[in-house]
Formats: C-alpha cells, sequence, structure tokens
C-alpha cells in the first residue's frame, strides 16, 4: 500500500518540475518563439502560466503539508536554515515571476525572469546540499 508521505512527496515534486522545468524549457524554446513572430513569446507565456501557477500552487499547498508532516523540533539548526532559505528563495521566485508576467518594461521583464528563473534553480538544490534532503 503506498504511504500518505509518498503521495505527499510525489505531488511536491510534480508541482515543482512543473514550475521550475517549465521556466528551462520556456527559457530554452524562447529563441525559437521569437523568430515565429513578435506576439509570439507573449503568447506561448500565457499558456505556459495555465499550467505554470497551477504547479507553483500545487508545490507550494505540499509544500505547507510537509511542514505539518514533520517535527521541526528533532530539526538541527542547518535544516532549519535551509528550509527558511528555501522559503526565501520560493517566495522570491513567484514575486519575481508575477512581476514578470505583469509588468510592461523590457528591462524589469528581463531582470525579473533570469532573477526569478535563478531562484528557482537553487531551491531543490539547496535544500539537497545545505538542509540534508528538507523539502
Amino acid at each position: 500500500m503506498i504511504h500518505i508521505d509518498t503521495i505527499r512527496v510525489f505531488l511536491h515534486l510534480l508541482g515543482v518540475a512543473g514550475w521550475i522545468g517549465g521556466q528551462m524549457v520556456l527559457v530554452g524554446l524562447l529563441p525559437l518563439l521569437r523568430t515565429l513572430g513578435p506576439d509570439v513569446p507573449r503568447l506561448a507565456a500565457a499558456r505556459f502560466a495555465r499550467v505554470a501557477w497551477p504547479c507553483f500552487g500545487l508545490a507550494i499547498a505540499t509544500g505547507i503539508w510537509s511542514l505539518f508532516a514533520i517535527d521541526l523540533g528533532d530539526r538541527d539548526t542547518g535544516y532549519l536554515t535551509a528550509l527558511l532559505v528555501k522559503l526565501l528563495l520560493v517566495g522570491f521566485s513567484g514575486a519575481a515571476a508575477a512581476i514578470h508576467s505583469t509588468t510592461r518594461s523590457a528591462a524589469l521583464r528581463g531582470a525579473t525572469g533570469a532573477l526569478g528563473a535563478l531562484a528557482s534553480l537553487f531551491i531543490p538544490g539547496y535544500g539537497l546540499v545545505f538542509g540534508s534532503g528538507a523539502l
């Protein structure tokens, strides 16, 4: 029988894969999309947002679920520090993506897109390297 923790972690990783992996795919496709027309990147981003934001929400919801499922009192300072940094990176990633998708400034879109994607890439790696696998 599948344990509820397995379902929680699977759903969390599914959300993370859609959010972070989707960003990386879209960045990889951006040069091609630009050759297809000036509105194509914007249209692709709008379509991607329909998948990405629910994935982000799933990752947030299952992350909160994980916080309630584990006993943080038994964790060492390194784990708790890694968890705090990860939560800050998640918040920064979501805020940067929200600004990126709503601003008309090309410079701000570029900056928030790059910084948000970079923060997203650090989220899983930071927890694994510094937090003993903190989800």
